[in-house]
């Protein structure tokens, strides 16, 4: 018995060195034949022409992500009339063209929104077992959400940037009315208001002089201001500015009015959104506050009523 024992682990460590050795062999020649591959890829990118060593040089962001957003954009320009690329260029503008963001940029998101919605709700249709008209339903509801996904994204920008600019108009029109009024000429009171303030008006006044400096009039450098923007406080202020030029009212009066009637504006909107307070918290003081104060208060008594009912039955 103990020799056939002996046997058997004789036999198990012989087969466990034959598998230690087997494998190490194999690691090895792994190893060396990729090593190989790697030494013959080195070799055949050395051998390519000077085209093909520069364009494999280039960053993953140029090779691949460049042409393939170039793609998609000829893609989505094929079914984008010529008055929806001037709608989306006003959107551009209203949203201060932010950074990396084009026409062509915005119609390849476009298409590329519209194919992963497509591809995701078809996944999510299939995984969950749905039948036909459900995954009809949710792949073309999740194609629409990622076609218009940066229509909402630029939107929300031009929102966010014109409530800034309201906000920030009234005190640039108080900096703007005393440096006029102090001495300086128009141009020199916007360039003040300008490196003295930040944010999207400060960029505005900006490209306002920057746009006189090339040549452009201070009329029509207004006009373009007003027409960059949805702010009806700033169209009005750029109204009334060319109106004075045009007309020759002096500047220092206009921009006083202006200023007061900001200051006035701004007040009146602050009044309008402390009345809208009330009825904005009705909705969650009825169905969040209201029943967990109920809960609180009432549920003690609720439960003493009950027990002292149970008991008398």
């Amino acid at each position: 018995m103990a020799d056939t024992a002996f046997l058997a682990l004789a036999l198990g460590a012989i087969f466990l060195a034959l598998t230690v050795a087997l494998a190490t062999v194999g690691v090895m020649t792994a190893e060396k034949q990729q090593v190989g591959r790697s030494l013959a890829a080195v070799q055949a990118m050395r051998a390519a022409p000077t085209s093909m060593q520069s364009e494999l040089n280039k960053p993953f962001a140029d090779r691949v992500v460049a042409p393939g957003l170039a793609r998609l954009t000829r893609i989505g320009r094929r079914f984008v009339p010529g008055e929806q690329v001037a709608r989306i260029r006003s959107k551009l503008e209203l949203a201060g063209n932010p950074a990396g963001w084009d026409i062509d940029r915005f119609l390849a998101l476009n298409t590329l929104g519209l194919i992963a919605g497509f591809a995701v709700g078809l996944a999510v249709g299939l995984l969950l077992g749905l039948g036909l008209p459900p995954l009809l339903g949710v792949t073309i509801a999740l194609c629409v959400t990622g076609y218009f996904t940066p229509n909402m994204i630029l939107y929300q920008n031009a929102y966010d940037r014109r409530e800034q600019m309201r906000r920030e108009l009234p005190d640039a029109l108080d900096l703007l009315t005393i440096s006029v009024e102090a001495g300086l000429s128009f141009d020199a009171g916007v360039s003040q208001v300008a490196r003295n303030t930040s944010g999207p008006l400060a960029e505005e006044f900006f490209r306002v002089l920057q746009e006189m400096q090339i040549g452009l009039g201070r009329s029509e450098a207004l006009r373009a201001l007003g027409e960059r923007t949805d702010l009806p406080e700033l169209r009005g202020f750029v109204t009334s500015m060319v109106q004075a030029d045009s007309f020759g009212i002096p500047i220092a009066a206009v921009l006083r009015v202006q200023a007061r009637e900001m200051r006035v504006k701004r007040s009146q909107r602050a009044e309008e959104m402390a009345q809208k307070v009330p009825v904005k918290i009705l909705f969650p003081l009825i169905f969040c506050i209201l029943p967990a104060l109920f809960v609180v208060i009432l549920g003690p008594a609720a439960i003493t009523i009950f027990e002292s009912f149970s008991g008398r039955l």
